[in-house]
């Protein structure tokens, strides 16, 4: 498996990866998936700011996941704290994907300087990805019980934080 940056001509798998886990999970809060122009829109907001926009590969080129972090809010305030998102594609759940790209996500993240990580993971009942952050070392910091309606049910919001790099132990140099 490789990890690498992404490029434009990762934007169609990494859709087609979203478009299942919208349609058929919870993981995340949409209802439609996005077309092709939104997530070129939306991965090059990212990588326009510097932010990471990862892929997961097999050895012949094939998409198996890919992750990212954006901003977690917009007030400057939070200019150093970041989001996490991670797709994997279903045939490669349980396979080690999920954990190579959020470990290398966070690594690039701490090289930025940033100091805080955010997973915001659609359902309480997501132990996959609960049990992933944990093992990458995030801890819980709360549950958001039934902000999310999907599939006929309210959906909790699980939140989970880690430190990056010094995290809060030393100021921001300004």
């Amino acid at each position: 498996m490789i990890i690498r940056p992404s490029t434009s001509a990762d934007i169609a798998p990494a859709q087609a990866i979203y478009a299942h886990h919208v349609l058929t999970g919870t993981a995340s809060f949409e209802l439609v998936p996005p077309d092709l122009d939104e997530m070129a829109r939306r991965r090059g907001l990212l990588v326009d700011k510097g932010l990471p926009w990862l892929v997961a590969t097999d050895d012949d080129g094939a998409v198996l996941g890919y992750a990212y972090a954006g901003p977690y809010r917009t007030r400057p305030a939070y200019d150093w704290t970041l989001e996490d998102s991670i797709y994997i594609r279903p045939d490669c759940v349980g396979k080690g994907v999920g954990k190579a790209l959020l470990t290398r996500l966070i690594a690039d993240c701490q090289d930025l300087g940033y100091r805080q990580m955010i997973a915001v993971i659609g359902d309480s009942a997501n132990a996959g990805s609960i049990g992933l952050h944990r093992a990458c070392g995030f801890a819980d910091a709360g549950v958001l019980k039934a902000v999310g309606w999907k599939f006929g049910r309210w959906i909790d919001s699980v939140l989970m934080q880690r430190p990056l790099g010094p995290g809060e132990a030393q100021p921001i140099k300004e």
